[in-house]
């Protein structure tokens, strides 16, 4: 599958009257693994299921998760690592205050988290993964001085 989308560049003297846009708080950040790692687990359970459960906490575990009438599938990942966040106020930490063991999840549409695996051909330095539980997941991908944002919506 191809997709034709138009790009235009915009010149370097209106980059300030651009903002990016503004985040939501989310319940967990978490390292990723390599994301080829992810794609392989993900194009097998795609054939069992049309959504997959993303969930991690902050003690840098993370798990993908399928779940039919007749199978349940999960892969886990440990000492990922969750990555230092500054808040609004300037102290070190997340904006609610949570448990580090308890899972935050986000059920999304297996073909959509596919596309962002499949589409990703830059090695990032490092990937991220933050879940708005129950809400959206959204992935920021660092690479050199280049930040690419992902955001998958959550089914209910």
């Amino acid at each position: 599958v191809t997709h034709d989308i138009p790009v235009g560049v915009i010149p370097r003297k209106l980059w300030n009257d651009f903002r990016e846009p503004g985040l939501p708080d989310f319940d967990v950040s978490i390292y990723l693994p390599p994301l080829k790692t992810i794609k392989s687990v993900v194009e097998r359970m795609k054939n069992l299921s049309n959504f997959v459960v993303i969930e991690a906490n902050l003690n840098g575990e993370m798990n993908l998760k399928i779940e039919t009438d007749l199978v349940s599938v999960a892969t886990h990942f440990k000492d990922l690592g969750n990555p230092p966040w500054v808040n609004e106020d300037g102290t070190q930490g997340f904006s609610r205050a949570r448990v580090p063991e308890s899972m935050a999840e986000a059920r999304v549409d297996i073909k959509k988290l596919l596309q962002f695996l499949a589409g990703q051909q830059v090695n990032p330095s490092k990937s991220i993964c933050n879940i708005v539980s129950k809400r959206i997941v959204y992935f920021i991908l660092l690479h050199e001085d280049v930040s690419l944002q992902y955001f998958i919506p959550a089914l209910a």
